[in-house]
């Protein structure tokens, strides 16, 4: 009759649903695991978004550096030829003079422009992001013995 009544317990805890204790730790576990798994994308995806921002920002910076540098470069094609014409009018070069000094301080602002739109273009390859999807080297990841290993191999 005790082996009735055990089998009784035993039944009566499966069928209640009552979870052993080793089943609750790894359940625990799954748990928080999964709970670090979301945080970890949250992360990513918020650091992608916040680059995205920034390579947005970078290229509209670098869109309207690139259309002053074309207004720039159109004025001083204007320039040079301006100055060429008043050269061959008149051999002076008084007046030409001054528009050669014009010419040369637009393409000094295009320079200057170009390397604005060099510097944000580093923003564009969402760098940040790639240095944090990188794998960290792990002690097992590092050949200790390549030597060894060599040597090994050859014989």
């Amino acid at each position: 009759m005790d082996s009735i009544n055990a089998l009784g317990q035993k039944g009566d805890s499966a069928v209640t649903g009552a979870v052993p204790p080793s089943t609750a730790g790894l359940l625990h576990e799954f748990s928080s695991l999964w709970h670090e798994v979301q945080g970890l994308a949250h992360d990513q995806l918020t650091l992608a978004a916040l680059e995205t921002k920034l390579a947005g920002r970078s290229l509209v910076i670098m869109i309207a550096a690139g259309v002053m540098i074309a207004i720039l470069l159109i004025s001083a094609w204007l320039g040079i030829i301006g100055a060429a014409v008043l050269v061959l009018i008149e051999i002076g070069f008084t007046a030409s003079m001054a528009m050669l000094l014009a010419v040369t301080a637009n393409l000094v602002a295009a320079f200057v422009l170009y390397g604005v739109i060099r510097k944000q273009s580093y923003h564009l390859q969402f760098p940040a992001t790639l240095r944090s999807l990188r794998p960290v080297p792990s002690a097992l990841d590092i050949p200790r013995f390549r030597d060894d290993d060599q040597r090994t191999k050859s014989t």
